[in-house]
């Protein structure tokens, strides 16, 4: 398939308007077809010249469809990538894969007998500060890591009225954020020897946890992956320690920001952040000063996820995200929780 990849979408909720529409109509190789929602007249303001499907049914059963994208909640991610599968389409689903590990080896299964190709969207591996965290942790700039800490917090003290904040498999910060970090922390790291959880409602009115603290156990490393909803004023996003050198990074990659503002790409300057990070070499003689130096934040580009998507299609690539690493992070979210609800470190097989 060298030709445009016609792309139908589920849905036109938050994730489809901000993310998914703007980088599959930035991206060369992919068309938007047609979305499937109820509300035809916010896809049109958005899209004029897209058509809407009533049913995600109705956008499967379309012959002059390629690939589907699934932005939807959470618990609808199994039966509708299943449904997706099933019509013969190559599918998209957002993160976090599911809602249970089960669902998501079930759909790689699926996948694989059917011969098409499931992805997960983990974008983050794109954000700007990570990939600059990738670079110096691969060039072993830092040395051997020994310590790793990723925190992602935000200040929302009010509890909104979504369904990421309803009592439902799936919902609370820790598949909703703990998903990117855990992600990450595969990507460099691989699977831990074991993790431990800890979880909280903290906000006024909070029925699902909006606060999550999780270490990561390896051999020689400690991965601590935190997040929380009542921080106002956030400490580094990244800290790392290395036996040469650590890296401490503040600030979220822009990216997300820029597209709720309606910036689209190609645009200049796009994913560049200008709030670099600190490298602080250590010196081992007595006396002498650790060198600083800061490190130019390399630009995000979530328009490479889609790119990769593409090229897989194609059979020019492999997926930039396959089903089967998206598992892993499932089986991890599932550990964290029996390590929470025990108050024991889960070892993982």
């Amino acid at each position: 398939m060298k030709g445009s990849i016609r792309v139908g979408l589920v849905g036109y909720g938050m994730a489809s308007k901000r993310f998914h529409a703007p980088l599959i109509n930035a991206q060369d190789g992919l068309s938007l077809v047609a979305v499937a929602s109820r509300d035809a007249g916010k896809v049109n303001a958005d899209w004029p010249s897209v058509p809407v499907e009533s049913t995600p049914q109705a956008l499967f059963e379309r012959a002059d469809i390629d690939l589907i994208v699934i932005p939807t909640p959470n618990a609808t991610h199994y039966s509708l990538v299943s449904e997706a599968l099933a019509a013969g389409k190559h599918v998209v689903v957002d993160k976090p894969f599911t809602v249970t590990a089960d669902e998501a080896r079930k759909l790689c299964e699926q996948a694989d007998k059917a011969g098409r190709l499931l992805s997960v969207f983990h974008n983050r591996r794109w954000d700007s500060d990570f990939l600059t965290v990738r670079n110096l942790i691969d060039s072993r700039s830092l040395g051997r890591i020994v310590h790793f800490e990723s925190h992602f917090d935000r200040f929302r003290p009010e509890v909104a009225q979504r369904w990421r904040e309803a009592p439902a498999p799936g919902a609370g910060a820790w598949f909703d954020l703990g998903s990117h970090l855990l992600d990450q922390s595969l990507v460099l790291f691989g699977v831990p020897e074991s993790i431990s959880l800890d979880l909280a409602c903290q906000r006024d009115g909070a029925k699902v946890d909006d606060y999550f603290h999780a270490v990561l156990h390896y051999r020689e490393c400690r991965v601590i992956l935190h997040g929380g909803t009542l921080v106002a004023a956030p400490g580094a996003r990244f800290t790392v320690h290395g036996t040469r050198a650590s890296y401490v990074k503040h600030g979220l990659d822009p990216q997300e920001d820029m597209l709720k503002r309606g910036d689209r790409q190609p645009s200049p300057h796009w994913g560049e952040d200008w709030r670099h990070g600190m490298l602080t070499i250590g010196q081992v003689r007595e006396g002498i000063q650790p060198e600083l130096h800061e490190v130019p934040t390399l630009p995000g580009d979530y328009l490479a996820y889609y790119a990769g998507v593409r090229d897989a299609i194609r059979g020019d690539a492999p997926l930039p995200v396959t089903a089967e690493a998206a598992l892993e992070v499932m089986r991890l979210l599932e550990a964290g929780i029996r390590s929470a609800e025990s108050g024991q470190v889960v070892t993982l097989s």
